[in-house]
């Protein structure tokens, strides 16, 4: 059987993994002039798979061992991670309704069209604050909570 730290070892590679995702992801939309179909589904393909990778090993391995060891630095690790997966929550409100209404102005497939986004809904302006809240809550809730495992990886397995 495969010993606790190799498990904790490949989870603490796997989560790491995911940040460069996030990263290449977010410059993707960062870089980009206009976001188009293609943009946004090339954004996805980075997104999605570090999103895979951090919540695979939180699923499988960190949940179920959460309730033997919440205390102290266990605790707050689960808190900054689970505030981690709300901020997301918050940011795909927003995403969902820009979404829907790019897709009704058909800005994906005609990104010329000359459209302010604010204009596409009067509600614009929150969903893409929800969107900004939402992402930046999630990048710095993930390094905090990230940090924080890798300490207690170390403290654990490797010290």
């Amino acid at each position: 059987m495969v010993s606790e730290s190799a498990i904790a070892t490949g989870a603490a590679l796997m989560v790491t993994a995911s940040f460069p995702f996030y990263i290449y992801g977010a410059w993707i939309m960062i870089d980009a002039e206009t976001v188009t179909w293609d943009v946004l589904v090339y954004h996805l393909k980075f997104i999605v798979p570090g999103l895979v990778l951090n919540t695979v090993p939180v699923v499988f391995w960190m949940a179920p061992r959460l309730l033997s060891q919440l205390g102290g630095l266990s605790a707050l690790h689960a808190v900054l991670g689970l505030q981690a997966y709300a901020m997301l929550v918050f940011a795909l409100t927003g995403i969902v309704r820009i979404f829907q209404a790019k897709r009704n102005a058909d800005l994906y497939h005609d990104p010329d069209k000359d459209v302010d986004l604010d204009d596409l809904h009067e509600n614009m302006g929150a969903w893409r604050g929800r969107l900004r809240i939402g992402v930046f809550g999630y990048v710095l809730f993930w390094i905090l909570a990230w940090f924080l495992g890798i300490y207690q990886y170390a403290s654990a397995y490797v010290f």
